[in-house]
């Protein structure tokens, strides 16, 4: 027998409406899948407080309560005066004693404060005039609250019709939020000024001025713009911004400054020229403009053409010769004569597409990358970690064609081979980096790397960083930590132990300047491909840092390119 749906009266609540819809609701009957998710609906807790809320709010709106008078303080104080003009019995000497009581009389104060205001939005009286002014067409009052946030709007003047329209909707902006401002509405008046003959930039002024409650009078756009998701697309910012230096930006309050390195979320790229993005981590939920890709790379091309900016591709200066594993002197270093792969740079370095990407238990362990101005020592720093725990880490044993010593292990400090197998490798693009030093060749293999991975552990390889651009691949994955020394004014503030230190442990203001020169270079050149840059001001604090970005490296989520987590 069916059972019937419960009689409800007029005083029933919504929430208990919906209650009691609930409980009819069986999952044996007819379209089972609806009534289960209706039944989940209404069951929702939620739901079920804004239920009460709107109930409440309707019980409001129906007593509409109104204070009985608005004097309560005066009408008390006329009571008590009255009380004390004659004899009183002990309820009365009572009545006045609550009558003067400080808290009371506070109580009575703030009732009178409540009754006597009026707590509904003033808003200014709506145009009598707009439907003549502008005849048949669709018009649209938007009022807007705002504090000292810009609007969130960017506008333009059409070139075919003259018109103020809106350009770009800012993501998260005070615009945004209310939903009704949407691209490609015209503009016709803010806060009552008519703006139709006025510049772009005063009337930006005018919004960017007015506070609090702002009044726009809107032509809709025949197709209003749908209100996109926001992408999750992620860019690895490879240069610095700053919208206020930047002369070609449509709106300076609405671009959003960031430095190399910043991971920004694109929210939109609708616009060829100027994308919306946030900075990741940032508080601040609206997005700013920045330059796109396109337009980015454009500008930069013009300021090479115009000879204001190097050549990306241009010769540069080599950094050092050979790394530094190889143990080489100052002297030794600029005679060495480096052989490193030369692969394509990117023709300019604007935004890198990444995404976040952890490491799995059943997969390789990611390739750590140490890189070192002058001074930084990293092959001593990265053999202390190896031998504190040999089972975790290892390191890419170099090929060399010098005879083995007697003390000397095959496989062990070197990889000994002749120089026809050494040359025919080369010439396959087998080694990472490769030169020659007192007539004999050194060099680091991929295969060298690869066995140290199959054994699951940590490789971990330090390399001129000449040799980045061709470990950057999927294979690898390499984690690039850039190694500086802390270096001082001068070398009379420099302890004589320290792990920059040259010969006999002295060093002069030269070498200071030569390490300076040697890490601006490196930053310059190659910082957008670091990830990490550790300052080592001695050995031991330095091992325990790397140590601790390894472990971390091993069990978290790291921003990484794209390609290489594409399958």
């Amino acid at each position: 027998m069916k059972e019937a749906m419960p009689v409800l009266t007029a005083g029933t609540g919504l929430h208990e409406t919906l209650a009691l819809l609930t409980s009819q609701l069986r999952p044996d009957a007819n379209h089972t899948e609806d009534m289960v998710f209706l039944r989940d609906v209404f069951s929702e807790k939620s739901l079920g407080y804004l239920m009460k809320i709107h109930e409440k709010l309707r019980q409001y709106e129906r007593q509409s309560p109104t204070p009985i008078l608005h004097s309560a303080s005066s009408l008390a104080e006329d009571v008590a005066e009255e009380l004390q003009s004659g004899p009183m019995s002990s309820e009365e000497k009572e009545l006045l004693q609550l009558l003067t009581a400080p808290h009371l009389k506070a109580v009575l104060v703030v009732h009178d404060t409540v009754a006597q205001k009026n707590f509904d939005p003033v808003l200014p009286p709506l145009p009598d005039d707009f439907e003549d002014e502008l005849e048949e067409e669709s018009v649209k009052i938007v009022r807007l609250v705002k504090n000292k946030e810009p609007l969130g709007a960017t506008i333009r003047r059409d070139e075919n019709t003259g018109a103020v329209v809106v350009a770009r909707i800012m993501r998260g902006g005070a615009a945004d939020r209310s939903g009704l401002v949407h691209v490609g509405d015209e503009l016709r008046e803010v806060n009552g000024i008519s703006i139709i003959h006025k510049r772009p930039d005063e009337i930006s002024q005018i919004l960017s001025q007015s506070q609090g409650s702002i009044t726009l009078k809107i032509i809709p756009a025949i197709k209003e713009e749908d209100r996109l998701k926001e992408s999750k697309v992620y860019m690895r910012a490879l240069f610095d911004y700053i919208p206020s230096e930047d002369k070609a930006t449509p709106c300076q309050e609405a671009g959003l400054p960031f430095m190399r390195g910043d991971i920004l979320q694109v929210v939109s790229q609708d616009d060829p020229t100027w994308w919306q993005a946030k900075r990741v981590g940032d508080s601040n939920l609206r997005a700013g403009l920045v330059p796109s890709k396109q337009f980015q790379e454009r500008r930069l091309a013009y300021r090479i053409k115009m000879g204001t900016l190097q050549n990306p591709k241009s010769p540069k200066r080599p950094l050092s010769g050979l790394r530094r594993s190889f143990r080489l002197s100052r002297k030794d270093r600029q005679n060495a004569e480096a052989r490193l792969p030369d692969p394509s740079e990117p023709e300019f370095l604007t935004y890198e597409e990444v995404t976040r990407y952890q490491q799995k238990p059943n997969e390789r362990p990611r390739l750590v990358v140490l890189i070192g101005s002058l001074g930084a020592r990293i092959n001593e720093l990265k053999q202390k970690v190896i031998a504190e725990n040999p089972q975790r880490y290892g390191v890419a044993v170099p090929h060399t064609t010098r005879p083995k010593k007697s003390h000397e292990k095959e496989g062990v400090e070197y990889h000994f081979v002749s120089k026809q197998m050494f040359e025919a490798d080369a010439q396959n693009n087998k080694f990472i980096e490769h030169g020659e030093y007192k007539e004999n060749q050194y060099g680091t293999s991929l295969e060298a790397i690869r066995s140290v991975q199959a054994k699951n552990k940590l490789c971990l390889v330090d390399v001129q960083p000449e040799a980045l651009r061709s470990l950057r691949t999927p294979e690898f994955k390499p984690y690039v930590i850039s190694v500086k020394p802390r270096i001082p004014e001068s070398r009379h503030r420099r302890s004589a132990t320290s792990p920059g230190a040259g010969e006999h442990g002295r060093i002069t203001d030269e070498d200071l300047q030569e390490m300076r020169q040697s890490a601006i270079l490196i930053d310059q050149q190659y910082g957008h491909l670091v990830d990490r840059v550790l300052i080592k001001e001695d050995t031991q604090s330095a091992c325990a840092e790397l140590k601790s970005i390894l472990e971390r490296l091993e069990r978290e989520a790291f921003w990484v390119p794209v390609s290489w987590v594409r399958t």
